[in-house]
């Protein structure tokens, strides 16, 4: 393998490692579980394996017309091993899903990453500004987009203790939210109960106000609140 190979194979691999480092540093700055390292490696993994079939004349040479590969299944491969990366990420508490858009972040860096393996820079490095944009940009839109809030909410009182749930209900209106789907059941033996509900409103604040009213009740054993998010 000659020298302009190995410097143009490095260019393919320095160019995925940039790519996903950026992409991640935007995930870690927010906390998520999969972040720099993660995507860095999931953007040089992608590069590496695509470059098995853009050099796979090294490995593999044809003979006549007799053997023939077809590199996108490289890459498509490569997508679906993905998924199950991206699925680990993922996480359902009640209402809440958390981790979606961190598994789209990894599935779009492992296509730029097989872009990159392949020498298709512009649209690869094109896909990175984009992939950043949506990431950090959007973010700022769809926070001021006028949109419900979601809450999974559960109450849980002293089986003797049990606020009705008109009182309940009353106590959410007054701090501006919707109820569906409320549920009932008793726990620890019979000797909790606890009511379980969606409930929605168009303020966030509000969620952090009905933290502090049931904190002051005497009769609420137990409470929890899970806002829906990404």
């Amino acid at each position: 393998m000659g020298g302009g190979t190995r410097i143009e194979i490095l260019a393919h691999l320095g160019a995925a490692l940039l790519a996903g480092a950026a992409i991640g540093i935007e995930r870690s700055w927010h906390g998520r579980p999969a972040g720099f390292r993660t995507h860095a490696l999931v953007c040089v993994a992608s590069s590496l394996l695509m470059l098995l079939t853009l050099y796979q004349r090294r490995w593999f040479p044809s003979v006549g017309d007799s053997v023939r590969i077809d590199p996108t299944r490289m890459a498509q491969g490569i997508m679906t091993g993905i998924g199950f990366l991206g699925a680990g990420v993922i996480f359902k508490e009640g209402l809440t899903v958390r981790g979606l858009t961190t598994a789209a972040s990894i599935w779009i860096t492992s296509a730029i990453g097989v872009l990159m393996g392949s020498g298709l820079y512009f649209p690869a490095f094109s896909a990175t500004v984009i992939t950043l944009g949506v990431l950090s940009a959007f973010r700022a839109i769809e926070n001021r987009l006028p949109a419900a809030q979601f809450a999974h909410h559960r109450l849980r009182f002293d089986r003797g203790e049990v606020l009705p749930e008109e009182t309940v209900r009353a106590l959410l209106a007054r701090h501006d939210f919707k109820v569906s789907g409320v549920s009932y059941r008793l726990v620890d033996e019979g000797r909790t109960f606890e009511y379980r509900m969606t409930i929605r409103t168009r303020d966030p604040r509000n969620f952090t106000r009905l933290a502090a009213s049931l904190q002051a009740l005497a009769s609420v054993r137990e409470f929890h609140i899970s806002p829906a998010g990404d």
